[in-house]
């Protein structure tokens, strides 16, 4: 248990500067996305109702809080993997819950506008966003948030320290 604790809050941080793309990519995404949750109603709770989350008005505002804040954390390259993890649980229940029906044609937020409207085809075009996010964030939970993080310079200071 100490190792895998001592992993996530200990990521790598010599992966190149060019991670800071990744970061950039994912947090943005992540960080807008929280905040349309709030400015429109069909994006969080909405949405949430549709899919028949429970508790959506909470769940949405939960979610919302998570992407606002973990794509700040993933924007400044700090507590890395511990915020990787959240966001890939995210991801495969919004895939899970978006994709599936659409596959079967039964989707509650509506089908595609255009061909492919059902099948595996829809579902490939359809997941693109929520594919690359992610696989964005498993490799930022693998590989760290690279030299330009705060997390390496955390890690600088506490060598230093030593």
């Amino acid at each position: 248990m100490h190792r895998l604790i001592s992993w996530l809050i200990h990521p790598p941080t010599d992966g190149p500067r060019s991670i800071l793309l990744l970061r950039l990519m994912a947090g943005g995404v992540f960080f807008w996305e929280g905040l349309l949750k709030f400015a429109y109603t069909n994006q969080g709770v909405g949405r949430f109702t549709k899919l028949g989350i429970p508790y959506p008005h909470e769940m949405a505002v939960f979610i919302a809080c998570l992407e606002i804040g973990g794509g700040l954390l993933l924007l400044c390259g700090l507590a890395t993997r511990l915020i990787a993890i959240p966001f890939v649980i995210e991801m495969i229940v919004a895939i899970l819950t978006t994709k599936i029906s659409i596959f079967f044609g039964t989707s509650p937020l509506g089908l595609p506008a255009s061909p492919p409207r059902v099948g595996m085809w829809a579902v490939l075009h359809e997941i693109r966003a929520d594919w690359a996010q992610l696989l964005i964030t498993l490799f930022l939970l693998l590989n760290g948030p690279g030299r330009w993080s705060l997390d390496a310079v955390l890690r600088r200071r506490r060598m230093e320290a030593r």
